[in-house]
């Protein structure tokens, strides 16, 4: 595996960017090369030890120039919005570096942006960094292939009350491993918000529901529904950590890669 492989960090200063500082900072081969926050942030110059909460700074601090943050990184791990992904995997193809991208919420517009840049990048983008979950989305696969139409599928997700897309990106992470388990299109056969009076439910359609509330950071539960039957198939996330090491694990794996999309079932080896 590459050492010292220098890693910048979007969002610094927010929930998942701080426990990024943090583990990066302790991860054997990894090393912290800057924090990228927007323009008017209130972090925008924090040292990142400060922000991490480390007990000493580390003489690196939050800028608001992703590009210049970029030039001087081997890796980019990006849980931002759909517009900002954008704009760094362009910037991170000029530079040919890795570029890891967590955000949610991405338009089939942002998917074909990212997918031209990843022509010059190694770009590994996935709905949900975490081992149990990319596990999951095999056994959801699997499932998929094995079960006939005549099992309903149905995906439901909650999350907390500030979460503002649905659903989740883990959810149609899921969606799409049970589409690939049938042979079919995603878009073609999904059902959501169902309310009023919606008729019978379409045979062969993935169904998906969206809770939120409180400070839950992500339930998954996939309901294989047969004629007297049920398989449930879950996931629970207890700590936003486990998406930030998946995020690092992918970081360092795509070192040395060459251009490509890639995602975390690539990164652990599960197909």
């Amino acid at each position: 595996m590459a050492q010292n492989v220098r890693i910048a960090v979007t969002g610094a200063g927010g929930r998942m960017g701080r426990t990024l500082l943090r583990l990066i900072h302790d991860w054997p081969g990894a090393q912290l090369a800057g924090g990228i926050e927007a323009k008017g942030s209130p972090h925008i110059g924090a040292d990142l030890g400060t922000l991490a909460g480390l007990a000493e700074p580390l003489g690196v601090t939050v800028s608001d120039d992703p590009l210049a943050v970029i030039r001087d990184a081997d890796a980019l791990i990006d849980f931002s919005v759909p517009r900002a992904s954008v704009e760094f995997a362009a910037l991170a193809a000029q530079a040919r570096i890795v570029h890891v991208i967590g955000t949610t919420g991405l338009e089939e517009i942002d998917e074909e942006r990212i997918r031209a840049a990843a022509r010059h990048a190694t770009i590994v983008k996935a709905g949900n960094m975490s081992l149990g979950v990319n596990l999951l989305a095999a056994l959801v696969r699997q499932a998929a292939r094995a079960l006939d139409p005549s099992w309903d599928i149905e995906i439901v997700e909650m999350h907390h009350r500030h979460k503002v897309d649905a659903p989740s990106g883990t959810a149609l992470l899921l969606g799409e491993a049970a589409a690939e388990g049938r042979n079919i299109v995603l878009k073609n056969h999904s059902e959501r918000g169902r309310d009023g009076q919606t008729g019978a439910r379409a045979e062969g359609a993935i169904g998906f529901a969206s809770l939120r509330g409180g400070s839950v950071i992500g339930d998954h539960e996939v309901i294989f529904a047969g004629p007297s039957e049920r398989i449930v198939l879950g996931h629970i996330a207890e700590d936003r950590a486990i998406f930030a090491r998946g995020a690092i694990k992918a970081a360092l794996w795509g070192q040395g890669k060459g251009p490509g999309l890639f995602d975390m079932a690539d990164v652990l080896g599960l197909d």
